[in-house]
């Protein structure tokens, strides 16, 4: 009875809602959303669950903006937001999930694992009381097990090479820091070479000790491999820019129709002291690792190299609710010093399309053929020291372009890729052979220097691609021989030594790397293209 006396009473709400509505023959958006909710939820033939009513409300209203503007659930914002705070809580392990075994990689310096006596090569069998191996688990779920509060405890069993038995490990979960520059290496005795692979809180600060480091080791000139980030942070990469320029230099603004424009300025001269630089990029570096490149390409600090950038910039303000779920807002757009829009075309609602663009830059050529790239010259800009000429359009136009390179590719090496040959036989390897390797090669640079992969090695990876139902073909081995023997090498070197830099060994196989060590140590060259000659 009561039931039927409360829908009766918003019925009879909804109707005055609706006369109301027309006899003033206007109905703001808010009433007939909220008229919407309300008549769904008390009529509709079965239960509602209002929370993903709304969820979905928001996704599909956003949905109509721009590709960017986006809903986060309270569990997907915490995930959003870790990498780029710059840490998380757990127990300090970089593994690999090969088939059903978790191995691990690398223990973090300092971390829990380390400090009890996990090594790489371990095998995790178990968390507390949730069995791991021979699950199948996928990333995230062994994350979920693995990850926790600070100061919560975990009871590990291990299996380790030549111990019958498996370890129990007791750890206490802690801050665990996620770190921007995966790599940090000297190229030649005056060129180093650091790769960023996010733009965080910290991120700054991690080039800059990066930096002292190589310096030290008689740093001049550097390469910044800016390949694949996809971005993060606007104060990061403002940080960032403002080391290699001076004070009062402009490194990007911010505008749009309810924001007022935002001018950001080099407050001071930066302190890394390098003398030429070059920065990296490919179609897949975007937002702000845009906005670095642009404003070191139109202060004429350091010259581009690769391929034309992804052409992200648009501004997302968070806006985050109380149940921890956010909306990211598109508020505003990035342009560049000279005024280009980072941002590369889009309609409104069609995101889909929006999604398509990669695909149309592999088919229309552009990654193989600077001409055919797609660029507004109707309006063009200027570098504001030397007035070189760039343009709009979406994205940064690399000042040396460098064709993408699939000559090493072949269905071959996908699949040793695919079925997690190669790192399966690689960990295998190094737990079967650790104590001779470290101690044939006892650090990092000689190991690089002098090893190469026997061909015992070789044969093993083949019969292993058999057993997995990869096929040896002696055609496609040859196309792609140097870049499976680089990436076997390259992470051997990971999991023999503590942040072992797996593109020492790759590096040498990328065209826009080659390039880039190329125009650095060409300073005639090099200044002239700065000069725009």
């Amino acid at each position: 009875m009561k039931k039927f006396a409360l829908s009766f009473i918003i019925l009879g709400t909804l109707v005055c809602m609706a006369v109301s509505a027309r006899n003033n023959d206007v109905m703001t958006p808010d009433q007939k959303l909220r008229l919407a909710a309300a008549v769904i939820e008390n009529y509709y033939v079965e239960e509602v669950n209002s929370d993903t009513l709304v969820d979905e409300a928001i996704i599909a209203m956003l949905r109509t903006l721009d590709p960017h503007s986006a809903y986060s659930t309270p569990e997907e914002t915490k995930e959003l937001n870790q990498p780029l705070e710059g840490k998380f809580s757990g127990i300090g392990i970089q593994f690999n999930m090969v088939e059903d075994t978790v191995y691990v990689i690398q223990t973090t310096a300092g971390g829990p694992s380390e400090k009890v006596g996990i090594r790489p090569g371990d095998r995790i069998v178990s968390a507390n009381d949730t069995v791991i191996a021979g699950k199948k688990l996928n990333n995230p779920g062994i994350i979920k097990v693995l990850r926790g509060p600070k100061g919560s405890r975990v009871h590990l069993k291990v299996k380790r090479s030549g111990v019958p038995d498996l370890i129990d490990f007791i750890l206490e979960r802690d801050d665990i820091p996620i770190y921007s520059v995966d790599a940090a290496y000297m190229v030649n005795d005056s060129t180093g070479f650091v790769s960023v692979t996010r733009f965080a809180e910290a991120t700054a600060r991690e080039v800059r000790q990066a930096a002292d480091s190589l310096a030290r080791l008689g740093m001049r000139n550097l390469i910044l491999d800016l390949s694949s980030n996809g971005g993060g942070y606007l104060g990061a990469a403002f940080e960032l820019a403002s080391e290699f320029l001076d004070e009062g230099d402009p490194v990007v603004f911010t505008k749009g129709l309810n924001t007022p424009p935002n001018y950001f300025n080099v407050e001071r001269t930066g302190t890394i002291p390098i003398d030429r630089l070059v920065i990296m990029v490919d179609q897949y570096s975007a937002s702000a690792s845009e906005i670095l490149s642009g404003a070191i390409q139109e202060n004429d600090r350091g010259l581009i190299v690769g391929r034309r950038t992804f052409g992200k910039g648009l501004v997302q303000r968070p806006f985050p609710f109380p149940d921890g779920s956010m909306i990211r807002l598109t508020t505003s757009r990035y342009y560049t010093p000279s005024g280009r829009c980072i941002q590369k075309p889009y309609e409104k609602g069609k995101g889909e399309e929006y999604q398509l663009d990669m695909l149309n830059r592999y088919n229309s050529g552009e990654l193989w053929h600077a001409d055919s790239i797609h660029l507004d010259k109707s309006t063009p800009y200027y570098t504001l020291r030397n007035r070189r000429v760039v343009y709009g359009g979406g994205g940064i136009m690399p000042d040396v372009f460098v064709p993408a390179d699939t000559s090493r590719y072949s269905s071959y090496y996908r699949d040793l890729v695919a079925k997690g040959v190669i790192i399966k036989y690689t960990l295998n390897y190094i737990d079967h052979n650790r104590k001779a390797l470290v101690a044939e090669y006892p650090d990092e640079e000689s190991f690089v220097a002098r090893f190469e992969p026997s061909q015992e090695i070789i044969n093993g990876l083949i019969e292993a691609g058999k057993a997995n139902g990869v096929e040896f073909n002696e055609e496609q081995w040859q196309t792609s021989r140097e870049l499976i023997l680089a990436v076997l090498k390259g992470l051997m070197t990971r999991d023999l030594y503590e942040n072992g830099i797996y593109v020492r060994s790759t590096n040498p196989l990328s065209p826009d790397f080659r390039e880039a060590v190329d125009l650095i140590n060409d300073p005639e060259r090099y200044y002239r293209l700065l000069k725009g000659k």
